[in-house]
């Protein structure tokens, strides 16, 4: 395998570090579905395993973990106010805020009691929260089983949800990943349909990007630059097509694309994507891309043994 490998163009360049996370003895994760960074740039690792959050200093060395027994199988995490975790669980249909020690402070929905598939109440297998900075107020995109944004308000009360099943303005098919702008603009993952939709809090649809493959993860930095990672081909018979991921994407507030990183196409090797399906940055603005590698592989009848499943890109310009 190669030592160093380059990607990106102009202003965001990077450089894959391999096996950054320095597991300790007796700990693994089967794939991680996303991480977030804390103030002091601590890396927290959302995991399906024995141990679902992981932490990790910057440098990659082991600092706890904790969320044993109380997660069914992760899906999301996020960034909250005053430096809470929301964790999306679409396994047991929560969102529970954590501190980043890992105590519950607040859980939205029922364990292990969804709402009836596509009836539009909160939730048949929820994927993601946003949390507005400004005024605490929540958002969940929900999810698999439904299509709909819900908007809580900060202790957890439902105000106004959003969205059904389809291809039209505000319409979804899978409702992945959301995140929030400067100005509190939401911008949804509107996976399957292979487009980003805006709303405004209210969920007044702004616009959409269709310039994405499969769009499964976003983050918008302190500069509103959104970066999204696109999960890649769906089916075997859409593996070997050229330009279309898996990868991360660099755009602008007006939807343009500023880079692509990962353009060596599917597989394990040093530059490449499995699956991205979290993303995060941290002050430098450093990427780490949390992939699904195992599920995705074991749909395309690939060997899982040693899966990698999370990358830090390092940013050089």
């Amino acid at each position: 395998m190669e030592d160093t490998v380059l990607t990106g163009s102009e202003n965001f360049s990077y450089k894959f570090i391999n096996s950054w996370e320095k597991m300790p003895t007796g700990y693994s994760w089967d794939e991680t579905v996303g991480a977030i960074a804390d103030k002091k740039d601590n890396i927290y690792v959302f995991n399906r395993g024995p141990y679902p959050i992981m932490v990790f200093n910057n440098d990659g060395d082991f600092i706890s973990s904790w969320g044993e027994d109380i997660f069914s199988r992760p899906h999301g995490i996020s960034l909250g106010p005053d430096n809470t975790i929301y964790c999306t669980d679409d396994g047991d249909h929560t969102v529970r805020q954590c501190t980043l020690d890992g105590k519950i402070l607040l859980t939205i929905g029922t364990p292990h009691k969804p709402s009836n598939q596509f009836s539009g109440n909160p939730f048949n297998r929820c994927t993601h929260t946003a949390t507005d900075p400004n005024n605490g107020n929540i958002f969940v995109t929900d999810g698999y089983k439904n299509s709909r944004i819900h908007k809580y308000s900060p202790n957890g009360n439902l105000i106004t949800s959003w969205g059904t099943s389809g291809t039209d303005e505000g319409e979804f098919n899978i409702v992945h990943n959301i995140a929030i702008d400067k100005d509190g603009y939401l911008y949804v993952c509107d996976r399957e349909n292979h487009r980003i939709q805006i709303f405004n809090q209210n969920g007044v649809f702004e616009t959409s990007w269709s310039n994405l493959h499969r769009p499964c993860a976003i983050f918008i930095d302190d500069d509103d630059v959104i970066y999204v990672g696109e999960l890649g081909f769906g089916t075997p018979i859409s593996r070997d097509v050229p330009n279309i991921g898996p990868r991360v994407s660099i755009l602008n507030k007006k939807g343009q694309i500023l880079s692509r990183l990962g353009d060596r196409g599917y597989g394990t090797q040093l530059g490449q994507f499995i699956a991205p399906h979290g993303i995060c940055l941290d002050s430098k603005k450093n990427i780490f891309v949390s992939e699904v590698a195992r599920t995705n592989m074991k749909l395309n009848n690939d060997p899982e043994e040693e899966v990698r499943s999370f990358q830090k890109l390092q940013k050089i310009t």
